[in-house]
């Protein structure tokens, strides 16, 4: 399926390298082992949801996401590894978890836009794509039924996170009355 690119997305790293649409790197995105994000989609499918991200190239170190900061874009991350953390009450940050390769991160801030509940940084050179917000419903609009799907598979990753967060926050004893 050749179709053209379509750039919806706004310059959200203007200090990073801007890679240009992800169906530049298609190929490279198929063959990332696990992406969660894709897994129920044909490969036209990613296609076309390629043609509204962008992607960036980060330096080791870089804060991609910064926990309180408004958003309305979720990443993939393609290459490299992200720390994802938590600041406690004295601002020290509390390490939650390492995404890699084929792994999304802001897909809460994407759908509500709500402030980001966690901070990520590049761990090494990382390269991401981003899918944003006035994408999304560019999608909504020309393809309705391939953006019900990966709305549907973000709701889904967004309630396997709370019931984890939750698992971990409720004894197990308690978790049974609920």
């Amino acid at each position: 399926m050749n179709l053209p690119t379509t750039s919806h997305s706004n310059n959200h790293y203007p200090n990073l390298q801007k890679l240009g649409s992800a169906s530049l790197y298609l190929d490279e995105i198929l063959e990332i082992e696990h992406v969660k994000l894709f897994e129920d989609f044909s490969k036209d499918e990613i296609e076309a949801l390629c043609r509204y991200m962008t992607c960036y190239a980060s330096p080791t170190g870089y804060r991609l996401l910064k926990e309180g900061d408004e958003g309305d874009f979720m990443l993939l991350i393609l290459t490299g590894k992200v720390t994802v953390f938590k600041q406690n009450e004295a601002g020290e940050g509390r390490h939650l978890s390492v995404a890699m390769p084929g792994m999304s991160l802001g897909e809460m801030t994407l759908i509500d836009g709500s402030p980001r509940s966690a901070s990520c940084d590049s761990m090494t050179p990382t390269d991401f794509a981003v899918l944003d917000r006035t994408a999304l419903n560019a999608i909504l609009v020309k393809m309705p039924r391939l953006a019900n799907k990966l709305l549907l598979v973000l709701l889904q990753f967004m309630t396997r996170r709370l019931r984890d967060t939750s698992s971990l926050l409720i004894p197990k004893e308690m978790a049974l009355l609920v």
